[in-house]
């Protein structure tokens, strides 16, 4: 079971460097140090937003309506950390025979 609990945290962590790339560029490419119009940087944004867009979909039919404004990434990273704590302070579950 250990190796489950192993698994579950890797997809978490992976999902976490993931969002946080995501945050990042989109950062940049709203103050304009990063152009979109570059293959690469077109590229790397596309593919992020098509790996993340199934966890902030569920998420954004909730949220409120805010223009210029989305939250979805912040509630779901929220969540995420939370899966993780969850995850840890269970893990003696994982560890039981």
């Amino acid at each position: 079971m250990k190796s489950l609990f192993d698994a579950l945290m890797i997809m978490l962590n992976v999902v976490w460097f993931v969002m946080i790339a995501h945050i990042i560029m989109s950062w940049l490419i709203s103050f304009q140090v990063l152009n979109t119009r570059q293959p690469l940087v077109a590229q790397l944004w596309y593919g992020l937003n098509r790996l993340l867009e199934p966890i902030y979909a569920p998420i954004r039919r909730f949220l409120p309506q805010t223009p210029g404004l989305d939250l979805a990434p912040l509630v779901a990273f929220v969540i995420l950390l939370i899966l993780q704590r969850v995850l840890i302070n269970n893990a003696g579950f994982f560890y039981s025979y």
